[in-house]
């Protein structure tokens, strides 16, 4: 299996390729690098993680867009991700990336402000990317790396819109940073109860999804909204259909009071149509 190394060039991903390449050799590694072309150094990033790639002799293979400097971070993780997807289906490999456990506080936090409900409580949940610093025995935190980094002189770019305020990120990561270390144990503890309580539930979703998609909306009208939400989302990921929070809330509304014959339109221009007792997706 070959290990796809998501490389921005950042202190953080140049850890990962250091750790990766001493816990596993070079043989199986492949260094992959997304340039979003989003501001006028981003070519002279893709150039740096090229050479670090050739220092270590491993393969590198770049990706490139032209989103703009007013993209957005959804359409960049969007971008950035479908190139590494495209990556790991070529070479049969699975996609690693630097994601430490500051970065899961941040999401955390992240997810409570846009109010994503409980799951926000467990984000990083895509099984097919692995996050080796988040936990086990390479686990790191931000300070865990910087300090990796100057112990083991691994040099590495600064992206400048790291510090840019206008993403909310950045302006939740100084107080994250500053939690205290008791407060941080606490919110991973948090983090793996609600991910254990997140497989648990999508395991027994799994079971009761009817086979042929056609739901009852008279379940729905009977259900307490949590569960119905849970259910909903789950029927929409199996049809396909990824939705975010709200829209699912319109959808339950839509399922308990559309008239027979009416239509919602879903993501991805998917129309349902309500009969007087059912609905299929």
């Amino acid at each position: 299996m070959k290990l796809i190394l998501a490389i921005s060039g950042g202190v953080d991903s140049m850890v990962l390729l250091d750790r990766i390449y001493r816990e596993f050799g070079g043989a199986d590694i492949i260094v992959a690098h997304f340039d979003h072309g989003t501001r006028p150094s981003s070519s002279d990033d893709a150039e740096f993680v090229r050479r670090a790639a050739a220092r270590y002799d491993l393969p590198f293979v770049l990706g490139r867009a032209e989103l703009g400097p007013n993209a957005s971070e959804e359409e960049a993780r969007y971008s950035r991700y479908e190139f590494f997807s495209s990556v790991a289906a070529k070479y049969g490999g699975e996609i690693y990336t630097a994601h430490h456990t500051n970065d899961l506080i941040e999401s955390m936090a992240i997810n409570l402000v846009r109010g994503t409900g409980w799951r926000g409580l467990a984000p990083f949940g895509n099984l097919a990317i692995r996050r080796p610093f988040i936990s086990g025995d390479l686990a790191m935190s931000k300070q865990d790396i910087l300090r990796y980094a100057a112990s083991h002189e691994i040099v590495f770019r600064q992206d400048p819109t790291n510090t840019d305020e206008r993403y909310l990120r950045n302006r939740l990561r100084h107080g994250v940073n500053n939690l205290l270390s008791e407060t941080q144990a606490k919110l991973l503890e948090i983090y793996h109860e609600m991910n254990n309580l997140r497989d648990e539930v999508d395991s027994i979703l799994t079971e009761i999804l009817p086979e042929d998609g056609r739901y009852e909306r008279a379940w729905f009208s009977d259900l307490d909204d949590s569960v119905a939400l849970e259910i909903l989302r789950a029927a929409l990921l199996r049809a396909g259909i990824s939705a975010t929070r709200p829209q699912i809330l319109d959808f339950l509304a839509a399922i308990r009071t559309y008239d027979s014959g009416k239509k919602f339109n879903l993501p991805g221009d998917r129309l349902v149509r309500f009969t007087k007792s059912s609905f299929v997706l």
